[in-house]
């Protein structure tokens, strides 16, 4: 007889929102990474507290991969782990993109449009 196991009703949400800071993201392998061609046990993902649930490839998902799997171009890894730590492996060119650079406003006078010198409250 086959062993039957029972999956209870669960909040995916919850169950993985077990604390503050930790979450799932995809982090995408960009052409020119420095992890094409490594293997995923040598990207040490582990040491940045992150797991990585699925390997998306193209039209393909491979669930759990192995830790000897080559990454390429083009992969999206979906992890589960320290948000800050998937933030920090964003590319720098696409973080630039979410977020302007702010820049210093020149040294000139600021111009009042009344000639005479007068704020226009008197």
């Amino acid at each position: 007889m086959a062993a039957q196991v029972e999956f209870p009703e669960i909040d995916i949400r919850q169950r993985l929102t077990v604390s503050k800071g930790y979450g799932v993201s995809e982090i995408l392998v960009p052409d020119g990474s420095e992890f094409v061609g490594k293997t995923i046990s040598d990207v040490d993902l582990s040491s940045k507290d992150l797991n990585v649930l699925t390997l998306n490839r193209g039209s393909k998902v491979i669930p759990n991969p192995r830790a000897d799997r080559i990454l390429e171009p083009g992969d999206k890894l979906l992890c589960f782990g320290k948000l800050e730590s998937m933030r920090g492996m964003v590319p720098a060119r696409a973080q630039r993109r979410r977020r302007p650079k702010v820049m210093d406003l020149p040294d000139t006078a600021v111009t009042n449009p009344d000639s005479d010198g007068h704020n226009g409250h008197d």
